[in-house]
């Protein structure tokens, strides 16, 4: 699907994180605000950095007004211009957006615009998103799976057959997934899906894959996640392993 030139410049898994990625925008110190009025008309303009410049600003700014031209820079032939198109519409939030960001990630061959997309569906709080980011939890690069894994927390706020639908492909993640931080969050979203499950076959699964992580898994920020999920949770069982484990000095 990607080719050797596609990805020559963007070493997914080794580097989580890139300069170039808004994200590292959004969890940095707040930025100076700009005024929606002057960016509005630049997401239109036919000049690249202007459109750049538009479209990272409505990566802080929310103005619904903004949606319509973030929607259509989604197919920016510039893939900065995307991947700031993606975050921004996971600041702007809005139901016409879900089907063009599915799109784009079916057909985007940047993993930094993917990962801006997974980011934005999740926001979104759809069910039209769940097959996109249960398949980019399986196969995508690490990046890409580690926000998609983290996106499906929110998946718990649209309904029970959702939840039931992301619990295994989490687990598999959190069991099998070969980056730390991949699992990581497979654990906290577990963790975050469960509590709004009852108290079924599909939730003892769950906290038994989170007892798993926190007694066997070699990365110690996996199990200090598994650990945060289920101390979260409050699950008897999940407290008495952490309990026990860590009376017989396990982690120290």
């Amino acid at each position: 699907m990607y080719s050797k030139d596609d990805l020559s410049v963007l070493d997914f898994e080794a580097d989580l994180d890139s300069p170039l990625d808004p994200l590292d925008d959004l969890e940095s110190e707040p930025q100076p605000k700009v005024d929606p009025e002057e960016m509005l008309p630049l997401l239109t303009s036919s000049d690249v950095q202007q459109r750049m410049i538009a479209a990272r600003a409505f990566c802080e700014l929310e103005d619904s007004r903004a949606i319509p031209a973030l929607i259509q820079l989604l197919s920016d032939s510039c893939p900065l211009i995307r991947v700031s198109a993606a975050y921004a519409l996971g600041r702007n939030t809005s139901a016409d957006a879900v089907e063009p960001l599915i799109q784009q990630y079916a057909t985007d061959w940047n993993g930094y615009v993917r990962k801006g997309v997974v980011w934005a569906l999740g926001n979104c709080r759809d069910a039209r998103a769940v097959p996109t980011l249960l398949g980019a939890i399986k196969t995508d690069i690490a990046a890409v799976r580690m926000w998609a894994a983290s996106a499906m927390a929110q998946m718990g706020s649209i309904g029970y057959e959702q939840i039931i639908q992301t619990i295994p492909p989490l687990i598999e993640g959190l069991r099998g997934d070969l980056i730390a931080a991949v699992r990581s969050n497979c654990a906290w979203s577990v963790g975050e899906l469960c509590r709004d499950l009852p108290a079924n076959v599909v939730y003892a699964t769950a906290v038994d894959s989170l007892i798993e992580a926190f007694a066997e898994d070699p990365d110690i920020s996996v199990r200090e996640d598994a650990k945060a999920a289920m101390l979260k949770l409050g699950d008897p069982r999940g407290l008495q392993v952490i309990e026990e484990l860590e009376q017989e000095g396990w982690g120290l």
